[in-house]
């Protein structure tokens, strides 16, 4: 039997390990007819949504609901989120939760870039390591390539 904490990090490098083969496909073999296929699938996921949930479960205590929303007004606090996080289990599913939303916010970059042939490459990268970054950053090159473009 693994104990929580050996739960937490296995799901933890399962994970980030999980979506590198995603990225690499949309980094190095971008128009490529697997890296299409594969970007286009929902399996990746829901797989990873699936041990999201998991860790959720396991993380998941009579005092969560507490912590979480211990305001008057039903709103979370740092305190409260910050006593959570203190958990191993509860930081591996944040772990989890953001390579679903970074991978998500990729796929969504890189399917728009081949839409609209726009390099997606750095792009792609920046939503692996900063989410925010990379869509921002694909909406400017988007736009400086249809000015680079001029007019129709």
């Amino acid at each position: 039997m693994m104990t929580s904490s050996q739960i937490a990090s296995t799901a933890f490098t399962l994970g980030t390990v999980a979506v590198l083969p995603f990225y690499t496909l949309m980094v190095f073999v971008p128009k490529s007819t697997l890296a299409k296929r594969v970007m286009e699938s929902n399996i990746p996921f829901a797989s990873l949504a699936i041990l999201y949930g998991c860790l959720v479960y396991l993380s998941w205590t009579p005092s969560t609901l507490t912590l979480l929303f211990a305001s008057k007004y039903w709103l979370p606090e740092l305190p409260g989120i910050s006593k959570m996080f203190a958990s191993e289990m509860t930081l591996a599913s944040a772990w989890i939760h953001f390579l679903v939303v970074d991978l998500y916010a990729a796929r969504q970059v890189f399917v728009d870039g081949l839409k609209n042939k726009v390099e997606t490459r750095h792009l792609v990268i920046l939503c692996l390591l900063s989410c925010p970054f990379g869509i921002v950053t694909h909406l400017i090159t988007k736009e400086m390539m249809k000015i680079a473009k001029g007019p129709r």
